[in-house]
Order: structure tokens, then C-alpha cells, then sequence
């Protein structure tokens, strides 16, 4: 049997493994992800034709297709039109089949017509990479078994094909939707798996992308790194990108204690992290309201169900799930004040015929009414909320 022309160790295969799939992944998240479905940062030639190259041999993915589904799942997230949401689709039917639900949307017309705009078109993509997509896994398979021998080749070939349908078609798509923390409410229920985006190049920070989506950069809190980023750096400093945009930063001022025009274009500009702010301020009464609530005998499994139910989107609720909230709203005055400072605060940004001087006055009117409520959480987000700049 071939023995290959690179004589290795089990621990070296193991590493020659990692370190080709991560290239893969490098490829995903700044080729495919930030530079092309996104437009966050912009690709030297050299580099861009080198991902596209890497992309056709280790995964056969076109790039066009894996932008156009990609976009639509942001524009339709978490709703029936959503190409991988576990939220509709379930999470076991996304984690394990994801790349069932990719080939489906990919195979759509319409949704490459309408979400598959300034993707590359030229003569390598028109009569290579897309036409003879599956050509660059059987030379992949090829070149592994020629350097490795054919069963640590074939081996490290499998993991090279099957990496990405795993890792971002089930992991990313699925438990990016279903388990972790979240810095940002957004509308959607991303969420970041782990604070230290390394095996999957920085796209375990899901919802830090699904809150800015246009940047580059993943990573928001001090402690979280994206190594995508770290890479983009880099090539930024050896001329092969140039960013274009990252997530702006929320500033307070610990003095300032009145409504500006600063503080609502910081609301506007940070809705989703200052949502995620009101709903912190509001855990402790949250945990009161379910102990009261379980004395007065309503089933309510746990004061983390009773977060996680009233941080989501009414509109993203199952029938049973509504039923059950507008119950809880029903027998708590807090909860139902609660909630309704916070859609009211939600409503703020999507006001759009409003001038600035009138949602500079409904969000002063917002924090007079939140301070004379006699509930602690809502005065104490409302004085912070002041101190925004």
C-alpha cells in the first residue's frame, strides 16, 4: 500500500488535519462570511483568488450560493422563510442535517437571484468553480493520498470534507440559534457559544454577528477573541485587506444624568445591546415575580424560563408559548409593566416619520415614567440610560 511522500507520526497527521481544516475555516469566515455576504472588509486580489481556490478543493461550495443563503437567513431569520432556523426546523434536524437544509435553499432560484447579487462571475467561476464544483474534492482526495498515503490520506481527507458541514452548516447554524450567552437582544435568538472564537475561526461569537453583521470584527467584550480578526489583521498589515467597518462601541458618561441628543443616538445605534442592558437591570425582579407567582400557584418552571420567555420576541412566540405569557402578564402588574416599558423602548428606532426632537421627548417621557414606576429595575436602567453618550 502507498505510504505517501510525507512520513508522519500519529500526532503529526493529527496536526497536518487541524491545521488544513483550519485554513477551511479561515477561507469561511473571511472570504465567504465578512468579505462577500457582508462586504465588511475588502480582499486583496491575490487573497480573494486563493480562498475561491481552497473553497472549490475542500468544500465544493459556491460562493455565490453560499452568500445567497446566508443573507436570506438574516433577512428572514427565525421565521418559516429561514433557510436553518432550530428554532422552526427543530435542533436536531439543523445540527445533524444542516447540510440537507443548505443544498434545498442553494438549489432555489429565487433566492440566488434575489440574495446572490456582487458575488464573483468570471471565467474561473462560469467554467470551473461552479459547473465542476465536486472536480476540486476529487483532486483534494487525490493530493491527500499522494502526500499522506491512502489511509492516513483518505482519513484527513474525510475530516477536510466533512469539517464544514459539521461545524458551520449544524454547529454554527444550529447551537448558534439554541444554547450559549448572548451580549446583544437581538430580534433574533443567536447566540455565542464560547467567548474564544479559535476552532471555528471567530464565528462562535454568533450573536455579536447577528447584532452587527457589517463587521469584521466578531469579538465585542474584552475577555472574548476572535481569531478571524486576528488573521484579517495581519493580512491588513501585509496590504492583502482593508476594513471597512466594526462594531461601534457604547459609551457612558458617569456624570451625565439627563436626555440628549447623544444619549438617543446611542440608544438608536446600540438598541440591541441596550436591550440586553434593561433585561440584566431587570433579573432581580424577574426572580421575584416568579417566586410570587409560584405562591400563587401558576406553573412556571424556573426564574431562567421566565427570562428567557420574556426577553424573546412576542412575534417569534409558538401559539402555546403566547397563551402562556399573556397569563403571567395577566396575574403580575410588574411583569406586565416590564414588558411594556421594554417593547415601548423597542419601538423607539423603528419610529422612522418621527423627527429627532420628538424621540428625544418620548425617551425623556420614557425615563420620567420609568423613575415614578416604584419598580427598582426600571429606575435604576433609566439612570443609566441617562449616562449614555
Amino acid at each position: 500500500m502507498f505510504a505517501g511522500l510525507i512520513a508522519l507520526p500519529w500526532w503529526g497527521y493529527l496536526l497536518a488535519t487541524l491545521a488544513l481544516t483550519h485554513v477551511t475555516i479561515a477561507a469561511v469566515t473571511i472570504f465567504l462570511h465578512r468579505h462577500q455576504a457582508h462586504r465588511a472588509l475588502e480582499l486583496h486580489p491575490a487573497a480573494s483568488h486563493f480562498f475561491r481556490f481552497w473553497l472549490w478543493l475542500t468544500t465544493g461550495m459556491v460562493t455565490r450560493e453560499w452568500v445567497a443563503v446566508h443573507r436570506k437567513h438574516h433577512a428572514k431569520c427565525e421565521t418559516a422563510a429561514d433557510p436553518h432556523s432550530p428554532q422552526v426546523a427543530g435542533i436536531h434536524r439543523v445540527l445533524w442535517g444542516g447540510v440537507g437544509l443548505y443544498r434545498r435553499e442553494a438549489a432555489r432560484g429565487d433566492t440566488l437571484e434575489k440574495y446572490g447579487k456582487r458575488t464573483p462571475d468570471d471565467w474561473l467561476e462560469r467554467h470551473l468553480y461552479t459547473p465542476h464544483n465536486g472536480l476540486g474534492l476529487v483532486l483534494m482526495a487525490i493530493v491527500d493520498t499522494l502526500l499522506f498515503g491512502v489511509g492516513p490520506g483518505i482519513a484527513i481527507f474525510a475530516a477536510q470534507a466533512l469539517w464544514i458541514p459539521f461545524w458551520a452548516a449544524g454547529v454554527i447554524n444550529g447551537l448558534g440559534h439554541w444554547w450559549g450567552y448572548r451580549n446583544f437582544a437581538c430580534e433574533d435568538a443567536s447566540t455565542n457559544l464560547i467567548p474564544w472564537g479559535l476552532l471555528i475561526g471567530g464565528e462562535e461569537l454568533h450573536n455579536n454577528h447577528h447584532a452587527f453583521a457589517s463587521s469584521a470584527k466578531l469579538s465585542h467584550r474584552w475577555y472574548e477573541f476572535d481569531i478571524g480578526w486576528a488573521y484579517i489583521r495581519l493580512m491588513e498589515w501585509l496590504g492583502l485587506a482593508r476594513v471597512r467597518k466594526v462594531a461601534p462601541k457604547l459609551r457612558r458618561d458617569p456624570v451625565k444624568n439627563h436626555v440628549d441628543l447623544a444619549t438617543l443616538q446611542a440608544v438608536i445605534t446600540h438598541r440591541y445591546e441596550v436591550l440586553a442592558k434593561f433585561a440584566h437591570s431587570a433579573r432581580n425582579a424577574y426572580a421575584a415575580e416568579w417566586r410570587k407567582l409560584r405562591r400563587q400557584g401558576m406553573a412556571v418552571e424556573s426564574p431562567a424560563s421566565l427570562r428567557r420567555l420574556l426577553k424573546r420576541n412576542p412575534a417569534h412566540l409558538r401559539r402555546p408559548e403566547r397563551e402562556r405569557l399573556a397569563a403571567l402578564l395577566a396575574n403580575s402588574p410588574v411583569l406586565s409593566t416590564l414588558m411594556a416599558m421594554k417593547e415601548e423602548l423597542n419601538s423607539l428606532w423603528e419610529r422612522s416619520t418621527a423627527s429627532r426632537e420628538q424621540l428625544l421627548a418620548q425617551l425623556e417621557d420614557w425615563c420620567r415614567r420609568a423613575e415614578a414606576s416604584n419598580i427598582e429595575a426600571l429606575q435604576r436602567f433609566s439612570r443609566q440610560l441617562r449616562s449614555f453618550a
